[in-house]
C-alpha cells in the first residue's frame, strides 16, 4: 500500500528536500507532540539527517516536547524510511510522534511546517485491527469515505490508530483546497494472512489543484482574501480583548468567554492583538496559525500583548482607560516561490500582504498594517529582516517567505 502512493512521487524526487513524517504513539503514553532530539535516523540503507532547527519556529501552543524515548521503539515512522531513501535523492527528516494532543494542535503544526514543493508531508496509520475480513472491509470503506469527505469526525480510534495526525492533515488539506485520491486499499487477508483477524491498510494522495496529476503537494502561494464579514463582529472581538486585559491587569484573573458566541468566533482563527497608548505602540502579540477558536485566540493574545511583549513593561492599571485596541484576523500563510530578493520584492503587494520570513532559527512577521509606516517594499523587507535578527541586506538560498492577508478590527 505504501509503495503504491510513494510511486506517485517519482516526478518530484529531485524537488523534495524535506519530509515531515507524523505517526501515532504505540509504545509510550505522553502528552503533546514528540520530537526525537537526535541528529539522524539510521536504516540499512544509510543515515537520514534530522532537521531540528525548523522546530524552533513553532509556537508553544503546538505542544511540542523533546522525548527521545517516544521514538526509540516507534515503528509507525521508521517503516516509511526505506521507501523515502529509495525514492528521494538528498533530504532531511522532521520525525514527530503524536501523543495525547488535539486535532487543532496537529493542524497548527502542519500549517507551520507545510512549506512549498520542497516539503513532503507523510502521515502514517494503520486502519482497522483484528476484525473478520468482510467486517474490516466495511469499516475501512467508512474510513475511506470520511477521508474523501475531509471529515475527521467520522473516524474513530478503532478505524485508524493514527486518527490524530490524520485528522490534523484533513483539517489543513480542506482549508488549502487540496484534492484527495484513494490510491489503494487492502487488508492482510488479501495477502498471506488468515481472514478471521485482519489489519486494514490504505494509501491516499493529497494534491494541490495547481499540480493535479502529480503527487508533489504544494500550497498555493497567493493568500486568500480576508473575511470582511468579520467587520460585523469587530465590536464584540475588541470588547472581548479589552475585558481580558482588564481582568488580568486588575485581578490577575483569566477572563472567560460568553456562553453564547457566533459560530464564526468559535471556529478556528488566527489573530494578532495590537495595543496603542496615545498613538504609540504599546504591545502586539498573536498567532500566525489558526489552531483554536478565534474568540479564545483573541482573549489569550490580548493578555499576552498587555503583559508579555518583551519590548514593553506590563500594562498598568492607570493605563487601561487610555488603551486603544485593534484585532487583526489572519488568513492562513502561503509559501512564496522566488529566485532572488528582487523577485520576492516584485511579488509583494503593499498595503495587502503580511509577511513571514525565516532563515535557520531566525523568524519574524509583519502585519499588513506595517505598510502604513513602511510603504516601500525594499524597506519593509529590510526592517523585517532586522526584526528577525538578520542584517537588512541579508540574503541566502535558505531564506523562506510566507505571505497572508488580514482584516483589522477596531
Amino acid at each position: 500500500m505504501a509503495a503504491s502512493v510513494y510511486a506517485r512521487l517519482r516526478p518530484a524526487r529531485e524537488t523534495i528536500r524535506r519530509v515531515v513524517l507524523l505517526g501515532p504513539a504505540h509504545r509510550m503514553a505522553f502528552r503533546g507532540i514528540a520530537a526525537s532530539g537526535v541528529q539522524a535516523f539510521a536504516t540499512p540503507l544509510g543515515h537520514i539527517p534530522v532537521e531540528s532547527r525548523i522546530l524552533d519556529t513553532l509556537p508553544a501552543s503546538v505542544g511540542l516536547v523533546l522525548n527521545a524515548a517516544a521514538h526509540e521503539e516507534e515503528h509507525s515512522l521508521e517503516v516509511h524510511l526505506p521507501f523515502l531513501q529509495v525514492l528521494l535523492k538528498e533530504f532531511s527528516l522532521v520525525p514527530l510522534v503524536i501523543g495525547d494532543a488535539r486535532e487543532e494542535q496537529v493542524a497548527a503544526l502542519l500549517d507551520a511546517l507545510w512549506g512549498g514543493p520542497e516539503t513532503l508531508i507523510v502521515v502514517s496509520s494503520d486502519l482497522s485491527h483484528y476484525l473478520a475480513y468482510e467486517q474490516a472491509r466495511k469499516i475501512d470503506a467508512r474510513t475511506r469515505d470520511a477521508i474523501e469527505q475531509f471529515d475527521s469526525d467520522l473516524i474513530d480510534w478503532e478505524q485508524a490508530c493514527g486518527r490524530l495526525p490524520l485528522a490534523g492533515l484533513l483539517i489543513v488539506a480542506k482549508r488549502l483546497g487540496l484534492s484527495v485520491e484513494t490510491v489503494a486499499m487492502k487488508n492482510s487477508g488479501d495477502t498471506v494472512g488468515p481472514r478471521d483477524r485482519v489489519v486494514g491498510y490504505g494509501a491516499w494522495a493529497f494534491v494541490a489543484p495547481a499540480v493535479s496529476g502529480t503527487a508533489a503537494v504544494a500550497a498555493p502561494s497567493e493568500p486568500a482574501s480576508p473575511d470582511q464579514s468579520l467587520q460585523d463582529q469587530a465590536p464584540l472581538l475588541v470588547s472581548l480583548a479589552r475585558s481580558a486585559i482588564e481582568s488580568w491587569v486588575r485581578a490577575h484573573r483569566r477572563a472567560s468567554l460568553p456562553e453564547s458566541l457566533p459560530a464564526r468566533l468559535r471556529a478556528p482563527g488566527a489573530s494578532f492583538v495590537t495595543l496603542w497608548q496615545n498613538g504609540d505602540l504599546r504591545g502586539c502579540i498573536g498567532s500566525p496559525q489558526a489552531w483554536r477558536g478565534l474568540a479564545d485566540d483573541v482573549l489569550d493574545n490580548a493578555v499576552k500583548a498587555a503583559v508579555e511583549d518583551p519590548r514593553f513593561p506590563p500594562v498598568r492599571i492607570e493605563e487601561l482607560a487610555g488603551l486603544d485596541i485593534s484585532v487583526s484576523v489572519l488568513t492562513p500563510p502561503r509559501p512564496m516561490q522566488f529566485s532572488s530578493e528582487e523577485n520576492l520584492l516584485t511579488q509583494l503587494r503593499p498595503g495587502i500582504d503580511g509577511l513571514i520570513i525565516e532563515d535557520g532559527h531566525h523568524r519574524a512577521l509583519f502585519l499588513p498594517a506595517v505598510w502604513e509606516v513602511l510603504p516601500e517594499p525594499r524597506e519593509f523587507l529590510a526592517r523585517l529582516k532586522q526584526k528577525a535578527g538578520l542584517p537588512p541586506n541579508h540574503w541566502s538560498a535558505s531564506l523562506r517567505a510566507q505571505r497572508f492577508t488580514a482584516v483589522e478590527l477596531k
